[in-house]
């Protein structure tokens, strides 16, 4: 009796990761309207039929990665403990060097939601989710360890949402900026931000 000949292809989950990495960086430098399933098939080393046996669409496809994103958010703050009377310095110094190595780690998903402008009406508001969910990821973090008065809670966790954003397209533009520098920067201005709250 003679052996099976194993199957060469590797195996559904590990395809779909390879499809989402190809997708993602083609969304990425290309935005939504001018990348083609063609040139994801392409970049993947597969066919096209092999795309669409995974994702029924390109709009399928970048909401995979809009998703996959917007799963990741949380995990970020949960990597390292900060003592729990931490001050107000300290708890923006730890959420912007996680914030920063997050980014570092997730480049092309931050071109994606803050760039790229392209696609529908359920993308642009599976963005505005994402970006909502950011926000509340943050005044969650805040809540539980800052000295803030509550009222101050969502809007410096909005504030510092969106600085961070935009801090994250200069750094992905500027990869030879030393982080240490861009998060001294962004510590001063949170900092700022802070102390002008109690003010």
């Amino acid at each position: 009796m003679t052996a099976p000949i194993p199957d060469p292809r590797p195996p559904a989950p590990r395809r779909r990761s390879q499809l989402l990495v190809a997708a993602a960086t083609l969304f990425a430098e290309r935005g939504y309207a001018a990348t083609r399933l063609d040139d994801v098939a392409a970049a993947a080393g597969v066919t096209k039929p092999i795309v669409y046996r995974h994702f029924a669409s390109k709009k399928e496809l970048y909401l995979a990665l809009l998703r996959r994103h917007s799963d990741d958010l949380p995990r970020f703050l949960a990597d390292g403990e900060i003592p729990s009377g931490a001050s107000d310095e300290e708890l923006a110094r730890a959420v912007l060097d996680r914030w920063l190595e997050y980014v570092r780690d997730n480049r092309h998903a931050w071109l994606m939601l803050f760039r790229d402008s392209g696609g529908d009406g359920e993308i642009r508001a599976y963005r505005s989710a994402v970006a909502a969910r950011a926000r509340a990821v943050l005044v969650a973090f805040i809540d539980a360890r800052s000295t803030l008065p509550a009222a101050q809670v969502e809007p410096t966790a909005e504030l510092l949402r969106s600085a961070l954003a935009g801090l994250a397209l200069w750094w992905i533009d500027n990869p030879g900026a030393a982080k240490e520098d861009v998060l001294a920067v962004a510590l001063r201005a949170a900092v700022a931000v802070a102390d002008d709250g109690a003010a």
